[in-house]
């Protein structure tokens, strides 16, 4: 099963379509209710990604790619459904990917350290050891 996850063609999520899904509430909701699920790592870029978006210096088109992959976040249902044990997040770690690659000149220590804080603030100190293991 789990050869098959890493081969699935990640290319197929269209995840502009998710756009519409994202809302802030949602996302820190999800966030502080399934931190097991997602990991602590993924969370990391996640709030990077979010940070990002606070950003005057990110265009709009880059915020747009970067909301359609935090609604994909959001949603439980698309392409593995995020209940599924195991690989329910691995399409959104893929997505989450993406949107990194679109938003990589615009991450910088700044957006890292507010991260990172809101991880500290969140999840405690020791959340913070987890993600420099990773």
């Amino acid at each position: 099963m789990k050869d098959q996850i890493i081969d699935a063609d990640f290319s197929e999520i269209e995840v502009e379509n998710y756009t519409e899904k994202y809302s802030e509430e949602d996302f820190w909701t999800k966030i502080k209710n399934n931190v097991t699920n997602i990991g602590i790592s993924l969370i990391y870029k996640a709030l990077q990604l979010y940070y990002v978006t606070q950003s005057p210096k990110c265009p709009m088109k880059v915020k747009a790619g970067i909301y359609g992959a935090l609604g994909y976040l959001i949603s439980p249902f698309d392409f593995i459904p995020d209940f599924t044990p195991i690989a329910g997040y691995t399409d959104d770690a893929a997505a989450i990917g993406v949107a990194l690659i679109l938003a990589q000149m615009y991450i910088d220590d700044n957006i890292r350290a507010q991260a990172k804080g809101k991880i500290k603030d969140i999840f405690g100190a020791k959340a913070l050891e987890k993600l420099d293991e990773d």
